[in-house]
């Protein structure tokens, strides 16, 4: 298991954009909108790992309660697996608290699913299937 992507969460990404390229000079890979997140995503580019800004599309999303409750910031880290169905299954037969407990569309069209942070020491964890 390799780390995929470190996101951050931003109340706006053209602003946040702004410090993440030209003071430390990452390469805007795109930007995206991810409906079923409700999140507009920039992906960058940061030698052999990638940092996701993720702005909210509307108040009433999850990440929105997030920046609410905890202001801007380290928001979850992702990591590479091959069967994210078959890494939920093995989680709940180890009790671990999930999320998701089936796999959902996230950026780039990965399947994704996130262990909740009660059961990470407090860290929002995500999956991403390999494509």
């Amino acid at each position: 298991m390799l780390v995929n992507h470190i996101a951050i969460a931003v109340k706006n990404i053209d602003k946040a954009l702004e410090f993440y390229k030209k003071i430390l000079g990452l390469s805007l890979k795109n930007v995206e909108i991810v409906k079923d997140q409700g999140v507009k995503v920039a992906i960058l580019e940061c030698d052999n790992i990638t940092i996701e800004l993720l702005e909210p599309l509307h108040q009433d999303s999850s990440l929105s309660k997030f920046i609410n409750k905890k202001g801007e910031g380290l928001h979850h880290i992702a990591f590479s697996l091959k069967n994210v169905e078959k890494a939920i299954n093995e989680l709940k037969e180890k009790g671990i608290r999930l999320i998701d407990e089936k796999p959902k569309t996230g950026a780039s069209g990965k399947k994704i699913a996130f262990i909740h942070p009660e059961s990470a020491n407090s860290v929002l964890v995500e999956f991403c299937e390999n494509t």
